[in-house]
């Protein structure tokens, strides 16, 4: 997806966001996603070298997080398949530990640990027509950023003008807790990883391009990723 290069203004990811309930506010399942994708073929990526979690583990490690700048509801972990809950895989590559991999055909972000391991991640990706593929770095790193929607999203959605000098961050701002941009070559990609509090987003192809995590899976990679981390796109 396109979107605006300035200070927070979110490229194809930015878009995608969890959706709002409460009266009042944005409805971003609606005006970020657009058109929902259903969840398409799924498949492993990795042998699992620990067992999963169980949902009365996934439940704590999903839990609040009531001492964020804007506290952080639970995740509704009975909405997200097992098989996106955060674990251990085996991982087979030449890319050095820190290296992030995108694998969206699958719903998958690998963060390289080394030794043959990586933690894996689910996540929700981009619909038909705004996915991409490639390498990048993290060119810039923000914590509660304020999204910008870009002028071709305005022309798509006239709805989102209002926010067109910005939305601050905040639990309704469709960019999340965290946010990791990603650079080619010095320039913004238009494109994120973001956080996202969207259970039922998880292994679905519906953002505009960028790659969302469940907020506490978003936190965790954030924390253990410096700008100028490689991060690989693989093709859908």
């Amino acid at each position: 997806m396109m979107i605006n290069g300035g200070n927070a203004g979110i490229g194809a990811a930015d878009e995608a966001a969890s959706p709002v309930g409460q009266a009042g506010f944005l409805n971003r399942r609606s005006f970020m996603f657009g058109s929902a994708i259903g969840i398409g073929t799924l498949s492993l990526a990795g042998c699992a070298t620990s067992d999963g979690m169980s949902l009365a583990e996934a439940s704590k490690v999903y839990g609040p997080l009531p001492n964020e700048k804007f506290p952080v509801p639970a995740i509704d972990v009975s909405k997200v398949n097992p098989k996106y809950y955060r674990r251990t895989v085996r991982y087979d590559t030449r890319e050095a530990p820190g290296t992030i991999i995108v694998d969206p055909a699958n719903y998958y972000v690998y963060r390289i640990e080394g030794d043959g391991a990586a933690t894996r991640y689910g996540a929700n990706v981009g619909r038909d027509g705004f996915r991409w593929s490639g390498d990048a770095y993290v060119g810039r790193k923000a914590e509660w950023a304020t999204w910008t929607p870009p002028k071709e999203m305005i022309k798509r959605q006239p709805e989102a003008a209002k926010y067109a000098g910005g939305m601050p961050g905040g639990l309704d701002n469709p960019l999340g807790a965290r946010t990791l941009y990603l650079y080619q070559n010095g320039a913004y990609t238009l494109y994120t990883i973001y956080a996202s509090l969207d259970a039922e987003s998880i292994g679905s192809g519906i953002t505009s391009g960028c790659v969302g995590l469940l907020t506490p899976d978003m936190l965790d990679l954030y924390e253990r990723t410096p700008v100028k981390t490689k991060v690989i796109v693989l093709p859908a």
